[in-house]
């Protein structure tokens, strides 16, 4: 359908959203130019996440807004690399995403530009496996600090307190919130309530590491707003039967949790376009690597 068979509010809609479209790449080629976020992060996010606007940026503005290289520098660039300038960033093959990651690479190790502690909030819909995807992570990077929330549940079997969760009645829950110890607090699945608590992430990031969060969609909205700079991930299942395959092997719920759980589990995957990057769990070791470079991290 062209413009002029389109009604009248469908049209002003397309216009709408392609001003909003043209905002946000050139927000983020002002942040490239700034300084403010490096050239290899923009270019991570593009390549994890199709859907993002870093991977609706053509190459020749995303390479034209880094200083040093700007609009002269980048037509040879991209002949190198033998990268056509109408190509957008997603839409890189396999050889020429890998050939321009090696050139940012290289680029910022030569400019001496090092990782910044960074606070990344993963979250995401019941059984998707971010309990896993956590423990991948911790396991190649022990320095990476991993927040451990406050819960009124009761633990399940094998959790402990500590640990796992830091498990509290609901006296001490209301005792938190009043003194203003915890990040972000939420009631998830209409009955229990956890909590992030905010000076151990604060010491972490004080100390040069890194922070991960795992926690539940409304509590991502409030990190986001005490803290706007934490990059929120959304970890989405590969199919909706397949995340319903999880959680039934879970075995940790009876019929009706389970249902309830899965209703909970609709309203959080339509969130998912408020999150800054979304990571499919289709390979927990693929999924886990992903969200370690989206922390900017190198293994040693």
């Amino acid at each position: 359908m062209n413009d002029r068979s389109m009604p009248d509010v469908d049209r002003v809609a397309a216009s709408r959203a392609a001003v909003i479209a043209r905002r946000a790449r050139a927000q983020v080629k002002s942040q490239l130019a700034e300084g403010t976020r490096t050239a290899v992060d923009v270019f991570t996010v593009a390549t994890i996440d199709p859907e993002s606007v870093e991977a609706r940026l053509r190459v020749t503005e995303f390479l034209g807004s880094i200083p040093g290289i700007g609009a002269i520098k980048t037509p040879r660039i991209l002949e190198s690399l033998a990268i056509s300038p109408r190509k957008r960033i997603g839409a890189l093959g396999s050889t020429q995403a890998r050939s321009l990651a090696h050139f940012l690479r290289e680029r910022a190790k030569s400019r001496g530009e090092h990782h910044t502690p960074r606070v990344v909030v993963l979250a995401g819909p019941t059984a998707v496996g971010k309990g896993t995807v956590v423990a991948r992570i911790l396991s190649k990077f022990p320095d990476v600090h991993m927040s451990i929330s406050a819960t009124t549940r009761e633990p399940r079997p094998g959790e402990v307190h500590g640990v796992n969760y830091f498990f509290v009645s609901s006296s001490e829950f209301d005792h938190l919130i009043a003194q203003d110890e915890l990040l972000e607090w939420a009631v998830v699945h209409g009955t229990h309530r956890y909590g992030t608590p905010r000076g151990p992430i604060e010491n972490a990031l004080a100390a040069g590491n890194s922070v991960l969060l795992e926690i539940d969609i409304q509590g991502a909205r409030q990190v986001k707003d005490h803290m706007p700079a934490a990059r929120t991930v959304f970890l989405s299942p590969p199919s909706w039967d397949e995340l319903a395959r999880r959680l039934e092997g879970r075995g940790t719920e009876e019929l009706d949790e389970r249902l309830r759980r899965l209703e909970t589990a609709r309203e959080e995957l339509a969130a998912r376009h408020e999150f800054d990057v979304r990571v499919v769990n289709d390979d927990v070791n693929r999924a886990a690597q992903q969200v370690v470079d989206l922390m900017g991290l190198t293994e040693e």
